[in-house]
Protein backbone atom coordinates (compact mmCIF):
# COMPACT_ATOMS: atom_id res chain seq x y z
CA UNK A 1 0.00 0.00 0.00
CA UNK A 2 1.12 3.41 -0.75
CA UNK A 3 1.42 5.51 2.32
CA UNK A 4 2.20 9.55 3.25
CA UNK A 5 3.27 10.97 6.14
CA UNK A 6 3.17 14.41 7.23
CA UNK A 7 5.56 15.59 9.46
CA UNK A 8 8.45 13.64 10.45
CA UNK A 9 8.87 14.78 14.41
CA UNK A 10 8.95 11.70 16.85
CA UNK A 11 5.41 10.46 15.83
CA UNK A 12 5.81 11.09 11.73
CA UNK A 13 9.33 9.24 11.94
CA UNK A 14 8.12 6.42 13.91
CA UNK A 15 5.06 5.85 12.43
CA UNK A 16 6.27 5.91 8.55
CA UNK A 17 9.29 3.49 9.30
CA UNK A 18 7.33 1.49 11.31
CA UNK A 19 5.15 1.29 8.28
CA UNK A 20 7.65 0.72 5.80
CA UNK A 21 9.15 -2.26 7.86
CA UNK A 22 5.58 -4.43 6.94
CA UNK A 23 6.35 -3.50 3.38
CA UNK A 24 4.21 -0.42 2.62
CA UNK A 25 5.99 2.06 0.48
CA UNK A 26 6.09 5.33 2.85
CA UNK A 27 6.77 9.02 1.63
CA UNK A 28 7.37 11.20 4.25
CA UNK A 29 7.23 14.90 3.99
CA UNK A 30 8.18 18.00 5.36
CA UNK A 31 8.89 21.61 5.30
CA UNK A 32 12.11 21.62 7.11
CA UNK A 33 14.51 21.15 4.08
CA UNK A 34 17.48 20.47 6.28
CA UNK A 35 15.75 17.60 8.15
CA UNK A 36 14.97 15.66 5.07
CA UNK A 37 18.22 16.37 3.51
CA UNK A 38 19.43 14.48 6.50
CA UNK A 39 17.08 11.81 6.51
CA UNK A 40 17.62 11.39 2.31
CA UNK A 41 21.13 11.20 3.56
CA UNK A 42 21.16 8.37 6.21
CA UNK A 43 21.19 10.38 9.17
CA UNK A 44 18.14 9.74 11.58
CA UNK A 45 17.19 13.29 12.94
CA UNK A 46 15.67 11.50 16.59
CA UNK A 47 16.79 9.05 19.51
CA UNK A 48 14.68 5.89 19.56
CA UNK A 49 16.23 2.45 20.31
CA UNK A 50 15.54 0.48 17.48
CA UNK A 51 14.68 2.95 15.15
CA UNK A 52 17.72 3.38 13.21
CA UNK A 53 17.94 -0.45 12.59
CA UNK A 54 14.36 -0.37 10.98
CA UNK A 55 15.44 3.06 9.18
CA UNK A 56 18.26 2.00 7.61
CA UNK A 57 16.72 -1.21 6.42
CA UNK A 58 14.13 0.31 4.79
CA UNK A 59 16.10 2.83 3.06
CA UNK A 60 18.41 0.59 1.61
CA UNK A 61 15.33 -1.25 0.40
CA UNK A 62 13.82 1.63 -1.16
CA UNK A 63 10.30 1.53 0.78
CA UNK A 64 11.00 4.82 2.67
CA UNK A 65 11.42 8.45 1.34
CA UNK A 66 11.35 11.71 2.53
CA UNK A 67 10.32 15.09 0.35
CA UNK A 68 9.61 18.46 1.00
CA UNK A 69 6.96 18.23 -1.70
CA UNK A 70 3.50 17.82 -0.63
CA UNK A 71 2.03 17.35 -3.52
CA UNK A 72 4.57 14.78 -4.32
CA UNK A 73 4.09 12.79 -1.24
CA UNK A 74 0.57 12.64 -1.36
CA UNK A 75 -0.27 11.73 -5.52
CA UNK A 76 -0.65 7.89 -5.41
CA UNK A 77 -1.29 7.75 -1.74
CA UNK A 78 -3.88 5.75 -0.58
CA UNK A 79 -3.76 6.87 3.16
CA UNK A 80 -2.18 9.64 4.06
CA UNK A 81 -1.41 10.37 7.74
CA UNK A 82 -1.06 13.64 9.64
CA UNK A 83 1.59 13.89 12.12
CA UNK A 84 1.95 17.28 12.82
CA UNK A 85 2.84 19.26 15.90
CA UNK A 86 -0.28 20.23 17.89
CA UNK A 87 1.57 22.79 20.94
CA UNK A 88 -0.71 24.17 23.83
CA UNK A 89 -1.90 27.71 23.46
CA UNK A 90 -1.50 29.66 25.91
CA UNK A 91 -5.00 28.96 27.01
CA UNK A 92 -4.40 24.92 27.39
CA UNK A 93 -6.23 24.16 24.18
CA UNK A 94 -4.43 22.37 21.58
CA UNK A 95 -3.19 24.70 18.63
CA UNK A 96 -4.48 22.93 15.36
CA UNK A 97 -3.04 25.49 13.27
CA UNK A 98 -0.77 23.16 11.20
CA UNK A 99 -3.02 20.41 11.05
CA UNK A 100 -6.18 22.42 9.56
CA UNK A 101 -3.45 24.06 7.29
CA UNK A 102 -2.13 20.93 5.93
CA UNK A 103 -5.93 20.00 5.59
CA UNK A 104 -6.75 22.54 3.47
CA UNK A 105 -3.41 22.29 1.40
CA UNK A 106 -4.76 19.23 0.77
CA UNK A 107 -7.88 20.12 -0.59
CA UNK A 108 -6.28 22.03 -3.80
CA UNK A 109 -3.87 18.88 -4.30
CA UNK A 110 -5.82 15.87 -4.18
CA UNK A 111 -8.11 14.19 -7.28
CA UNK A 112 -8.95 10.92 -5.97
CA UNK A 113 -10.25 9.13 -3.40
CA UNK A 114 -8.22 9.26 -0.14
CA UNK A 115 -8.12 8.36 3.36
CA UNK A 116 -6.76 11.15 5.60
CA UNK A 117 -5.67 9.88 8.97
CA UNK A 118 -5.22 12.27 12.45
CA UNK A 119 -2.56 10.51 13.65
CA UNK A 120 -1.99 13.61 15.76
CA UNK A 121 -2.85 14.14 19.36
CA UNK A 122 -6.13 16.40 18.72
CA UNK A 123 -8.80 17.19 20.44
CA UNK A 124 -12.77 16.11 20.20
CA UNK A 125 -14.21 17.64 17.13
CA UNK A 126 -10.93 17.49 15.15
CA UNK A 127 -11.78 14.97 12.52
CA UNK A 128 -14.96 17.42 11.63
CA UNK A 129 -12.88 20.50 11.08
CA UNK A 130 -10.46 18.49 8.84
CA UNK A 131 -13.39 17.10 6.97
CA UNK A 132 -14.52 20.76 6.38
CA UNK A 133 -11.19 22.02 5.55
CA UNK A 134 -10.45 19.46 2.55
CA UNK A 135 -13.99 19.74 1.46
CA UNK A 136 -13.17 23.62 0.93
CA UNK A 137 -10.70 22.88 -2.01
CA UNK A 138 -12.13 19.32 -2.96
CA UNK A 139 -15.41 18.24 -3.90
CA UNK A 140 -14.65 14.50 -4.36
CA UNK A 141 -14.79 11.45 -2.48
CA UNK A 142 -12.48 11.33 0.53
CA UNK A 143 -12.56 10.09 4.44
CA UNK A 144 -11.25 11.75 7.49
CA UNK A 145 -10.08 8.97 10.27
CA UNK A 146 -8.49 9.28 13.90
CA UNK A 147 -6.03 7.00 14.45
CA UNK A 148 -4.38 8.51 17.62
CA UNK A 149 -0.98 6.94 18.65
CA UNK A 150 0.15 4.78 22.50
CA UNK A 151 3.20 5.38 21.40
CA UNK A 152 5.71 5.39 24.96
CA UNK A 153 9.13 7.40 24.27
CA UNK A 154 12.25 4.99 24.52
CA UNK A 155 9.96 1.83 23.60
CA UNK A 156 8.02 3.40 20.71
CA UNK A 157 9.00 0.97 17.87
CA UNK A 158 8.08 -1.87 20.11
CA UNK A 159 4.70 0.03 20.70
CA UNK A 160 3.97 0.32 17.33
CA UNK A 161 5.08 -2.69 15.90
CA UNK A 162 2.75 -4.81 18.45
CA UNK A 163 0.33 -2.68 19.88
CA UNK A 164 -1.74 -3.64 22.73
CA UNK A 165 -4.44 -1.69 20.81
CA UNK A 166 -5.18 0.08 18.02
CA UNK A 167 -7.70 2.56 17.75
CA UNK A 168 -9.63 3.69 15.00
CA UNK A 169 -12.90 6.23 14.50
CA UNK A 170 -14.21 6.05 10.91
CA UNK A 171 -17.66 6.53 9.84
CA UNK A 172 -17.30 4.68 6.36
CA UNK A 173 -16.97 0.74 5.47
CA UNK A 174 -14.20 1.60 2.74
CA UNK A 175 -12.10 3.57 5.45
CA UNK A 176 -12.70 1.07 7.56
CA UNK A 177 -11.62 -1.68 5.56
CA UNK A 178 -8.65 0.12 4.36
CA UNK A 179 -7.41 1.14 8.34
CA UNK A 180 -7.66 -2.40 9.47
CA UNK A 181 -5.81 -3.88 6.03
CA UNK A 182 -3.12 -1.75 7.12
CA UNK A 183 -3.27 -2.46 10.45
CA UNK A 184 -3.70 -6.33 10.40
CA UNK A 185 -0.15 -7.56 10.29
CA UNK A 186 0.81 -5.86 13.35
CA UNK A 187 -2.48 -7.59 15.60
CA UNK A 188 -1.61 -10.91 14.33
CA UNK A 189 -0.96 -12.39 17.90
CA UNK A 190 -5.12 -11.46 18.75
CA UNK A 191 -4.72 -7.60 19.97
CA UNK A 192 -7.62 -5.36 19.15
CA UNK A 193 -8.48 -2.81 16.53
CA UNK A 194 -11.44 -0.87 18.12
CA UNK A 195 -13.34 0.84 15.81
CA UNK A 196 -15.76 3.34 16.94
CA UNK A 197 -16.73 7.35 16.38
CA UNK A 198 -14.00 9.79 14.97
CA UNK A 199 -15.19 11.60 18.45
CA UNK A 200 -14.59 8.55 20.29
CA UNK A 201 -11.17 8.05 18.95
CA UNK A 202 -10.35 11.36 19.59
CA UNK A 203 -11.36 11.86 23.36
CA UNK A 204 -9.64 7.91 23.87
CA UNK A 205 -6.26 9.21 23.71
CA UNK A 206 -6.42 12.10 26.14
CA UNK A 207 -8.27 9.81 28.39
CA UNK A 208 -5.88 7.26 28.85
CA UNK A 209 -3.06 10.08 28.91
CA UNK A 210 -5.38 12.04 31.77
CA UNK A 211 -5.28 8.38 33.92
CA UNK A 212 -1.53 7.38 33.57
CA UNK A 213 -0.67 10.80 34.58
CA UNK A 214 -3.55 10.81 37.68
CA UNK A 215 -1.61 7.73 38.80
CA UNK A 216 1.54 9.01 38.76
CA UNK A 217 0.17 12.20 40.79
CA UNK A 218 -2.00 10.16 43.03
CA UNK A 219 1.23 8.02 43.78
CA UNK A 220 3.32 10.69 44.44
CA UNK A 221 0.95 12.79 46.66
CA UNK A 222 0.97 8.90 48.91
CA UNK A 223 4.54 9.34 48.82
CA UNK A 224 4.37 12.81 50.26
CA UNK A 225 2.44 11.43 52.76
CA UNK A 226 4.81 8.53 53.69
CA UNK A 227 7.03 11.10 54.12
CA UNK A 228 5.11 12.40 57.44
CA UNK A 229 3.74 9.32 58.50
CA UNK A 230 7.48 7.12 58.51
CA UNK A 231 6.03 5.00 55.96
CA UNK A 232 8.14 3.62 53.19
CA UNK A 233 6.32 4.31 49.71
CA UNK A 234 7.83 1.21 48.15
CA UNK A 235 6.16 -1.13 50.74
CA UNK A 236 2.75 1.09 49.87
CA UNK A 237 3.30 0.88 46.24
CA UNK A 238 4.01 -3.12 46.23
CA UNK A 239 0.90 -3.58 48.10
CA UNK A 240 -1.49 -1.94 46.22
CA UNK A 241 0.50 -2.95 42.73
CA UNK A 242 -0.25 -6.69 43.36
CA UNK A 243 -4.36 -5.70 43.55
CA UNK A 244 -5.12 -6.66 39.48
CA UNK A 245 -7.58 -3.87 39.51
CA UNK A 246 -5.22 -1.40 40.46
CA UNK A 247 -2.12 -2.82 38.40
CA UNK A 248 1.89 -2.46 38.66
CA UNK A 249 2.54 0.22 35.95
CA UNK A 250 3.06 3.75 36.93
CA UNK A 251 2.82 3.93 40.89
CA UNK A 252 6.63 4.78 41.11
CA UNK A 253 7.10 8.05 42.53
CA UNK A 254 9.27 10.43 41.91
CA UNK A 255 9.67 14.21 40.93
CA UNK A 256 6.77 14.27 38.51
CA UNK A 257 5.98 13.60 35.00
CA UNK A 258 7.05 15.60 31.71
CA UNK A 259 7.58 15.27 28.29
CA UNK A 260 5.81 16.41 25.69
CA UNK A 261 2.40 14.23 25.93
CA UNK A 262 1.08 14.10 30.03
CA UNK A 263 1.52 17.66 30.93
CA UNK A 264 -0.07 18.56 27.22
CA UNK A 265 -2.70 16.29 26.83
CA UNK A 266 -4.09 16.97 30.60
CA UNK A 267 -4.15 20.39 29.55
CA UNK A 268 -6.05 20.29 26.57
CA UNK A 269 -8.76 17.71 28.15
CA UNK A 270 -9.27 20.65 30.86
CA UNK A 271 -9.29 22.99 28.42
CA UNK A 272 -12.00 20.97 26.18
CA UNK A 273 -14.62 20.23 29.67
CA UNK A 274 -13.91 24.02 30.26
CA UNK A 275 -15.76 25.24 27.07
CA UNK A 276 -18.42 22.74 27.44
CA UNK A 277 -18.85 24.13 30.95
CA UNK A 278 -17.82 21.07 32.56
CA UNK A 279 -15.11 21.77 35.94
CA UNK A 280 -12.77 18.91 35.75
CA UNK A 281 -11.68 19.32 39.28
CA UNK A 282 -9.62 15.53 39.80
CA UNK A 283 -7.43 16.62 36.44
CA UNK A 284 -7.21 20.05 37.77
CA UNK A 285 -5.32 18.62 40.78
CA UNK A 286 -3.10 16.47 38.66
CA UNK A 287 -1.89 19.61 36.86
CA UNK A 288 -0.81 21.24 40.49
CA UNK A 289 0.15 18.60 42.14
CA UNK A 290 2.86 17.16 39.50
CA UNK A 291 3.71 21.03 38.99
CA UNK A 292 4.82 21.20 42.98
CA UNK A 293 6.54 17.96 42.91
CA UNK A 294 9.19 19.36 40.36
CA UNK A 295 10.86 20.83 42.81
CA UNK A 296 9.84 18.32 45.52
CA UNK A 297 13.65 17.62 46.22
CA UNK A 298 14.31 21.71 47.04
CA UNK A 299 13.46 21.75 50.29
CA UNK A 300 15.25 18.63 51.34
CA UNK A 301 18.62 19.97 49.90
CA UNK A 302 17.93 23.75 51.07
CA UNK A 303 17.18 22.29 54.44
CA UNK A 304 20.43 20.11 54.58
CA UNK A 305 22.85 23.55 53.62
CA UNK A 306 21.34 25.61 56.12
CA UNK A 307 19.01 27.36 54.11
CA UNK A 308 21.67 28.55 51.36
CA UNK A 309 22.89 27.01 48.79
CA UNK A 310 24.86 30.22 47.36
CA UNK A 311 28.05 29.15 45.95
CA UNK A 312 27.09 25.39 46.31
CA UNK A 313 28.23 23.61 43.54
CA UNK A 314 25.78 20.01 42.50
CA UNK A 315 26.35 17.34 40.10
CA UNK A 316 22.51 16.63 38.59
CA UNK A 317 22.67 13.23 36.79
CA UNK A 318 20.10 13.04 34.00
CA UNK A 319 17.98 15.50 31.96
CA UNK A 320 15.65 13.86 29.74
CA UNK A 321 12.01 13.25 31.56
CA UNK A 322 12.47 9.90 30.98
CA UNK A 323 15.07 7.11 30.36
CA UNK A 324 15.85 5.76 27.05
CA UNK A 325 14.82 8.97 25.21
CA UNK A 326 16.31 13.10 24.40
CA UNK A 327 13.35 14.73 24.89
CA UNK A 328 13.39 17.39 27.62
CA UNK A 329 10.17 19.03 26.67
CA UNK A 330 8.78 19.59 30.67
CA UNK A 331 11.83 17.59 32.09
CA UNK A 332 11.98 17.78 35.69
CA UNK A 333 15.38 18.31 35.54
CA UNK A 334 15.43 21.72 34.21
CA UNK A 335 13.07 23.47 36.93
CA UNK A 336 15.55 22.08 39.51
CA UNK A 337 18.32 23.08 37.80
CA UNK A 338 16.57 26.85 36.98
CA UNK A 339 15.89 26.83 41.12
CA UNK A 340 19.63 26.01 41.97
CA UNK A 341 20.63 29.08 39.60
CA UNK A 342 18.31 31.28 40.44
CA UNK A 343 19.53 30.80 44.62
CA UNK A 344 23.36 30.94 43.69
CA UNK A 345 24.59 27.58 42.81
CA UNK A 346 26.32 26.20 39.96
CA UNK A 347 25.20 22.62 38.37
CA UNK A 348 26.97 20.22 36.31
CA UNK A 349 25.59 17.95 34.43
CA UNK A 350 25.43 14.48 32.25
CA UNK A 351 22.73 12.95 30.87
CA UNK A 352 23.67 10.27 27.59
CA UNK A 353 21.33 11.78 25.73
CA UNK A 354 20.03 14.71 26.30
CA UNK A 355 23.36 17.16 26.64
CA UNK A 356 23.04 18.46 22.99
CA UNK A 357 19.27 19.24 23.59
CA UNK A 358 19.86 20.87 27.20
CA UNK A 359 22.75 23.10 25.82
CA UNK A 360 20.58 24.33 23.35
CA UNK A 361 18.10 25.43 25.93
CA UNK A 362 20.69 26.77 28.75
CA UNK A 363 23.71 27.60 26.73
CA UNK A 364 27.01 28.34 28.79
CA UNK A 365 24.10 28.29 31.93
CA UNK A 366 25.39 25.03 33.20
CA UNK A 367 28.75 22.89 32.96
CA UNK A 368 27.89 19.54 30.32
CA UNK A 369 30.20 16.82 31.59
CA UNK A 370 31.88 13.94 29.37
CA UNK A 371 30.63 11.28 31.78
CA UNK A 372 28.80 10.51 34.86
CA UNK A 373 31.72 10.80 37.33
CA UNK A 374 32.83 13.78 35.60
CA UNK A 375 30.00 15.41 36.69
CA UNK A 376 31.12 15.21 40.47
CA UNK A 377 34.06 16.87 40.33
CA UNK A 378 33.99 19.27 43.36
CA UNK A 379 30.32 19.04 43.28
CA UNK A 380 28.87 19.29 47.17
CA UNK A 381 26.07 16.62 46.36
CA UNK A 382 24.78 14.59 43.74
CA UNK A 383 20.95 15.07 42.39
CA UNK A 384 19.41 12.15 40.11
CA UNK A 385 16.86 13.45 37.99
CA UNK A 386 16.58 10.77 35.53
CA UNK A 387 16.35 6.60 36.12
CA UNK A 388 19.20 5.99 33.17
CA UNK A 389 20.03 2.18 33.64
CA UNK A 390 23.41 3.22 34.11
CA UNK A 391 22.40 5.49 37.24
CA UNK A 392 21.05 2.30 39.10
CA UNK A 393 24.52 0.01 39.85
CA UNK A 394 27.45 3.17 39.85
CA UNK A 395 30.62 3.10 41.74
CA UNK A 396 29.49 4.15 44.68
CA UNK A 397 33.13 4.42 46.48
CA UNK A 398 33.88 6.62 43.00
CA UNK A 399 31.26 8.83 43.61
CA UNK A 400 32.45 9.40 47.53
CA UNK A 401 35.76 10.23 46.57
CA UNK A 402 34.42 12.82 43.86
CA UNK A 403 32.25 14.60 45.93
CA UNK A 404 33.09 16.97 48.85
CA UNK A 405 30.31 15.51 51.01
CA UNK A 406 28.43 11.73 50.51
CA UNK A 407 25.65 13.26 49.46
CA UNK A 408 22.75 12.60 47.41
CA UNK A 409 19.56 13.70 46.19
CA UNK A 410 17.60 11.46 44.58
CA UNK A 411 14.35 12.11 42.73
CA UNK A 412 13.64 8.58 41.07
CA UNK A 413 14.41 6.29 44.06
CA UNK A 414 17.25 4.36 42.45
CA UNK A 415 19.30 2.65 45.28
CA UNK A 416 18.50 0.74 48.78
CA UNK A 417 18.21 2.19 51.86
CA UNK A 418 19.82 -0.19 53.27
CA UNK A 419 23.13 -0.13 51.43
CA UNK A 420 23.29 3.66 51.41
CA UNK A 421 22.94 3.44 55.29
CA UNK A 422 26.15 0.67 55.07
CA UNK A 423 27.85 2.87 52.71
CA UNK A 424 27.64 5.96 54.60
CA UNK A 425 25.91 8.23 52.75
CA UNK A 426 23.24 11.23 53.50
CA UNK A 427 20.62 9.96 51.00
CA UNK A 428 16.99 11.70 50.46
CA UNK A 429 14.98 10.24 48.33
CA UNK A 430 10.86 10.69 47.55
CA UNK A 431 8.26 8.76 49.95
CA UNK A 432 10.99 6.98 52.00
CA UNK A 433 12.92 7.78 55.31
CA UNK A 434 16.09 10.34 55.05
CA UNK A 435 19.28 8.23 55.47
CA UNK A 436 21.63 10.39 57.60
Amino acid sequence: MKIAVIGTGYVGLVTGTCFAETGNDVTCVDIDVSKVNKLNNGEITIYEPGLEKLFLRNRKENRLHFTTSLSDAVKDAVIIFLALPTPPGEDGSADLRYILGVAGDLGKIITEYKVIVDKSTVPVGTADKVRAALAAGYKGEFDVVSNPEFLREGVAVEDFMKPDRVVIGCSSERARKLMGDLYAPFVRQGNPVIFMDERSAELTKYAANSFLAMKISFMNEIARLCERLDADVDMVRKGIGTDDRIGKRFLFPGIGYGGSCFPKDVQALVKSATETGYDFEILQAVMKVNEAQKLHLLPGILSYFNGDISGKHFALWGLAFKPNTDDIREAPALYIIDALLKDGATVSVFDPEAMRNVKQELGDRVQYAGSQYGALEKADALIIATEWNEFRTPDFSRIATSLKNKVIFDGRNLFDLSVMRELGFYYQSVGRAIIK
